[in-house]
């Protein structure tokens, strides 16, 4: 079924690849300029990125090896929104399973699409605050450290590229304009 998305219309899609995580779709197309082609993009399931912060000014990170960039990566909390669980309460699944930290104060600071060209991969964005720790429950794909930094270096770790994930950049740099800091 030919349709349009935005000033391309697509002639023909295939599916290439899908797992639970990602799906790889190949468009056939008719570009802006009228000249044909193709274009591939990657959905990954949408997920949430968590910045808890406690009374003292602390932002509690994760370390962890990821396998796509073959290297260990401090990040915020992360994780993928199952189906039919909103974004929130994914949020307060993931903070307590990565980290062991139940909020009693959660604060939206919008969604973040970290790149745009060919990956449709949104994550919502939370601040959490006023923290109780709790045992931690981690997945089985998951080895995560908890690094425990004031949040200024944790501004300052994202600067420096000692934080490159993309929502957790965003994140941090969001809530250091919320919290005027």
């Amino acid at each position: 079924m030919i349709r349009k998305n935005g000033p391309w219309t697509v002639n023909e899609t295939a599916l290439k690849y899908k797992n639970l995580w990602i799906e790889v779709k190949e468009d056939q197309v008719t570009r802006p300029d009228g000249k044909p082609g193709i274009f591939g993009v990657v959905s990954m399931k949408p997920g949430i990125s968590v910045l808890p912060l406690d009374d003292n000014d602390h932002a509690y990170l994760t370390d962890e090896f990821h396998y796509a960039v073959e290297q260990d990566s401090i990040e915020v909390v992360s994780g993928a929104i199952d189906e039919n669980e909103k974004p929130l309460d994914t949020a307060k699944r993931e903070l307590e399973e990565e980290l062991g930290i139940k909020a009693e104060e959660w604060i939206g600071l919008g969604i973040v699409n970290p790149f745009t060209t060919v990956i449709k991969s949104p994550a919502y964005l939370f601040l959490a605050r006023k923290l109780n720790f709790i045992k931690t429950n981690q997945e089985g794909t998951e080895n995560i450290k908890l690094v425990k930094v004031k949040f200024g270096d944790a501004v300052r770790m994202v600067m420096e590229s000692k934080i490159t994930h993309g929502p957790s950049c965003v994140l941090i740099l969001k809530a250091k304009e919320f919290l005027k800091k």
